[in-house]
């Protein structure tokens, strides 16, 4: 039974069919409204995670996709579980982490963020280079000290948004500025919070346990909202405990298996370790039997896998993972090791399906040539080796 919730749970993921949130800019909405966030990460050893997340999912993707979609005010960055991207409709699900920010006591200069917001009302949007101490030079005082405080502050609590990009810079305006019109700002109560919380994570994910929930989210009275939540929807039959099916705290919704793919081709997928399917390791290991955990962290010595190991995805399974590196100035994408975990899996099968995988995610890197020299499977899979090779990669 629990693989049918697998293939429920990498069908919401949208990673089960070829375009399931259309193509381009208007499929990357899509995308982001339906996982309801996707995490933004400065990591740069592959593609950063939001584009790799978004993708991943949607064809034809292009980094500028997401410019566009901040500068037409359809999504917004603010904090999910992490800093994220997040659908301009879901705005006011974000009030009660900015209400709670602007009542806690700071440690920074609040002269210093007025300032910064006064600024802001007379001169129009800045960035964080633009906060330069005329006393200390450009870039010191103000970049890293109580201005990018103040600055990080402002934003916190709702004060300033951030309008656009470039790159990693952000430029940031006040909010009213830059929320569309007609947008509704009336800041949920916790029951109304909870259930924007279950709902997001249903969508998204179809099975859903109680810490993925409420991950990173914290409070007792949130808690006990979640609870009340969860015991109206099983009592009007709206949502199934799955605990018989090894799933601790799990929960669905009766009629989702209605709607899962019969069986998943032998495609494989190479995620961001910031996707939102591996975000929550818990779940993925009581689902998929899956121990993932991301070891750029870890000092080299107690490495297991490697430094940016990206999950590995074949037909409905996670079977293991591969380290790669974008060498972007010699256009070079390079698999360091792969290591498979699942013995069930035919190498001779697989590896094929894993070059033609490898390619598109070259070209995205923009690399024109993929290097597997150190490509091999790990003694549990049953290979000692795999054939080294260098492979053209394809423009996605």
């Amino acid at each position: 039974m629990k693989t049918h919730w697998r293939r429920l749970a990498l069908a919401r993921q949208g990673l089960m069919s070829p375009q399931p949130f259309g193509k381009g800019l208007a499929g990357a909405c899509r995308a982001i409204e339906h996982l309801g966030y996707v995490q933004i990460d400065s990591l740069s050893v592959v593609e950063r995670a939001h584009h790799h997340t978004l993708w991943a999912r949607v064809p034809g993707y292009r980094p500028e996709h997401l410019t566009g979609l901040i500068r037409e005010r359809r999504v917004f960055e603010y904090w999910f579980h992490a800093a994220s991207y997040l659908p301009m409709r879901d705005f006011r699900f974000a009030l009660p982490r900015m209400s709670a920010y602007r009542s806690r006591t700071h440690h920074g200069d609040p002269r210093l963020a007025q300032e910064i917001l006064a600024r802001v009302r007379g001169e129009g949007p800045l960035r964080v280079r633009d906060l330069e101490s005329r006393q200390d030079g450009p870039g010191n005082w103000w970049n890293w000290g109580p201005g990018r405080r103040a600055l990080d502050q402002l934003f916190m609590q709702g004060d300033l948004m951030v309008r656009e990009r470039n790159g990693i810079e952000k430029l940031y305006d006040l909010t009213e500025n830059v929320l569309p019109a007609g947008l509704d700002l009336r800041e949920p109560t916790l029951p109304e919070y909870a259930e924007h919380l279950l709902d997001t994570t249903l969508r998204a994910h179809g099975v859903v346990t109680w810490k993925q929930v409420l991950h990173l989210k914290t409070g007792q009275p949130l808690k006990e909202a979640m609870r009340g939540v969860i015991r109206d929807r099983m009592a009007q039959r709206r949502l199934v405990a799955l605990h018989d099916d090894g799933l601790s705290d799990g929960y669905a919704e009766p009629d989702a298996l209605e709607r899962v793919p019969k069986a998943a081709a032998s495609r494989v997928r190479l995620l961001s370790p910031f996707d939102n399917a591996v975000i929550h390791r818990d779940r993925l290991s009581q689902l998929f039997g899956f121990d993932y955990r991301l070891e750029c962290y870890v000092p080299a010595p107690k490495r297991r896998f490697g430094y940016f190991c990206l999950p590995v995805i074949y037909g409905d399974r996670f079977i293991g993972r591969a380290d790669c590196k974008a060498h972007r100035a010699e256009k070079r994408f390079e698999v360091l090791s792969l290591h498979l975990e699942d013995r069930t899996v035919d190498v001779d099968l697989f590896l094929p399906s894993l070059a033609e995988a490898l390619q598109p995610l070259a070209a995205f890197n923009g690399c024109e040539v993929v290097q597997a020299e150190a490509l091999r499977a790990t003694p549990r899979a049953g290979r000692a080796g795999a054939t080294a090779s260098v492979t053209r990669a394809r423009r996605a």
